[in-house]
C-alpha cells in the first residue's frame, strides 16, 4: 500500500497519507472482452456512442478533501464510541469507502480480506456482497446515477454490480491496479495500471480505450469536471492531460515542469481550470489546465531548504501524500507524510496554515473534518483553527473516510476491521 512512518511517531501527529475533495461533484476502441488482459494496440475501434455531456450534474458533487492514512495498527484505542453504526462483515483492514453519490443512502467498502460489501448506512444491514475477487480490494465507488458500483483489486480485477438487481453485470482483468475512477456524467470507468496505461471502458458492454503512457505505473488519475478531460500522473514524474474522445495527451508535463519522483495524488477545482499534483519530491505543484503550464509550487519548510537531488539520490522526503481544493475559499491543502497538513493561500501562493491531521472540507462552509492514524474523527473551525468537537470509536487507523453531501454523516474505515457511521451534530445545524 502506502509509504509507511515511522512506527514510532507519536498517536497525535500521525501521518498524513491521501486526500480527495468533496467540492461540488473518444477515438474509442472497441473490442470484444476475452478473459484475459488484451493487447492495448489490439483496441483499435472508435466508441462513437458515449455520449459524456448526456446527463448534467443536478447538483454538485459536494466534493471535499478526503485523507486516507497508512497501514499499520497503531496500538490499542479502547474507549468510548459515538458511532451509530458499525459495519462488521470484514475480517481484515477496511481499505476504502464510497457513497452513493445520489442518495448518499447506501455505501460500499473494500478490504484485505478480498472481499467488498454494499451495505445500508442507516443501519448497516448489508445488501449484497460484490464476491470473486482474489486480492485485496483496494478501490470501490458508486457511478454517477448510484445504478452501478465498482470494486477493483491489487491485482487488476474489475468488476461491476448493477445496484437494484445485485447482479454482477462486467468484469475485466487489468493488469496491477494503481487507481479507479467513475465519470462524473457517464457509464464510464476509468483506471490506472502498473503497466502505464489508462483504460477506459463504457459498462456494462466492455466498449475499451487505452491512453498509453510511458512504461512506468500511471499512479494517479483523475476526471476533469467537465468531462472531457483527465489528468494522469506517472511513476517517472510525468504528467499527462488526456483528450477523452480523441484519446490523446493534450499536456505533457515532464523535465522541470513535472515532478522529480513518482506522482502521489492529483486533484482539480471546482471549475477544472486548474490542477493540482504531488509527488515523493516533496512538492505540490499548481497546474492550469488550460495551457498546461506550472503555476505555482508548493513545499514543506521542512525541506524548503535542502538540496536538489543528484541522480540515483533517493530522498527520505517528506512526500506530498493528498492534496484537494477549497470549494468556498481560494486554498489549497497539501498533506505531508509526517502528518503535516499545509493549507496554501492560492492568490498569494503563501502558506495560511498548518496542521498535523488529515482532512476533509464541509461544502460551503469554513469547518473542517479531519482523521487519522490516532481512529479519531474531527471537526474545526478553519478561520480560527479551534477544535469544534470530535468522534471516537476505532480501536485503530481510519484508512479511508467519506462524507456525507449534507454533511450529516462521516463514514470511516480503519484497521481494526470496521467500518463506521458517525452522525454529525452542530448547534448550528
Amino acid at each position: 500500500m502506502e509509504s509507511e512512518s515511522e512506527s514510532g511517531a507519536a498517536a497525535d501527529t500521525p501521518p498524513l497519507e491521501t486526500l480527495s475533495f468533496h467540492g461540488d461533484e473518444e477515438i474509442i476502441e472497441v473490442v470484444e472482452l476475452d478473459p484475459g488482459p488484451p493487447d492495448p494496440d489490439d483496441l483499435a475501434q472508435e466508441m462513437e456512442d458515449v455520449d459524456f455531456e448526456e446527463e448534467e450534474e443536478e447538483e454538485g458533487n459536494e466534493e471535499g478533501w478526503v485523507l486516507e492514512p497508512q497501514e499499520g495498527v497503531v496500538g490499542s484505542m479502547e474507549g468510548p464510541d459515538d458511532s451509530e453504526v458499525t459495519f462488521a462483515l470484514h475480517s481484515a483492514s477496511v481499505f476504502c469507502v464510497s457513497l452513493d453519490p445520489k442518495t448518499n443512502t447506501l455505501a460500499v467498502t473494500g478490504g484485505e480480506d478480498d472481499k467488498a460489501f454494499v451495505w445500508r448506512l442507516s443501519d448497516g444491514e448489508l445488501l449484497f456482497e460484490c464476491a470473486g475477487h482474489k486480492d485485496s480490494v483496494t478501490c470501490a465507488g458508486f457511478s454517477h446515477d448510484s445504478t452501478l458500483v465498482a470494486t477493483g483489486d491489487m491485482s487488476g480485477l474489475l468488476k461491476v454490480w448493477q445496484v437494484d438487481t445485485k447482479e454482477e453485470v462486467w468484469s475485466f482483468e487489468a493488469g496491477d491496479l494503481e487507481w479507479m475512477e467513475w465519470h462524473p456524467r457517464a457509464p464510464v470507468l476509468l483506471a490506472g495500471t502498473a503497466d502505464g496505461n489508462t483504460w477506459m471502458w463504457k459498462v456494462p458492454n466492455g466498449d475499451c480505450k487505452t491512453f498509453q503512457g510511458p512504461n512506468c505505473p500511471a499512479t494517479c488519475g483523475r476526471v476533469l469536471p467537465d468531462g472531457k478531460r483527465a489528468v494522469v500522473g506517472y511513476e517517472d514524474g510525468t504528467i499527462r492531460i488526456w483528450d477523452l474522445k480523441q484519446g490523446s495527451p493534450i499536456h505533457v508535463l515532464k523535465g522541470t515542469e513535472g515532478h522529480q519522483g513518482p506522482l502521489t495524488c492529483v486533484a482539480a477545482n471546482q471549475d477544472g481550470s486548474l490542477i493540482l499534483t504531488g509527488s515523493v519530491d516533496c512538492q505540490a505543484k499548481l497546474v492550469s489546465a488550460t495551457t498546461g503550464k506550472v503555476v505555482g509550487v508548493f513545499r514543506p519548510e521542512t525541506v524548503a531548504s535542502q538540496p536538489s537531488l543528484g541522480e540515483g539520490e533517493e530522498s527520505e522526503s517528506n512526500s506530498v501524500e493528498s492534496l484537494g481544493f477549497c470549494s468556498v475559499m481560494p486554498l489549497a491543502a497539501v498533506g505531508y507524510l509526517d502528518g503535516t497538513l499545509a493549507i496554501y493561500d492560492l492568490a498569494t501562493q503563501t502558506l495560511r496554515h498548518q496542521c498535523q491531521h488529515q482532512l476533509l472540507w464541509e461544502a460551503g462552509t469554513a469547518v473542517v473534518y479531519t482523521c487519522s492514524l490516532d481512529g479519531i474523527v474531527r471537526l474545526w473551525d478553519a478561520r480560527t483553527g479551534r477544535l469544534l468537537t470530535d468522534y471516537r470509536g476505532h480501536t485503530a487507523e481510519i484508512l479511508d473516510f467519506a462524507l456525507s453531501k449534507d454533511a450529516s454523516l462521516v463514514v470511516t474505515t480503519s484497521g481494526d476491521h470496521k467500518a463506521k457511521v458517525f452522525c454529525v451534530q452542530r448547534p448550528d445545524r
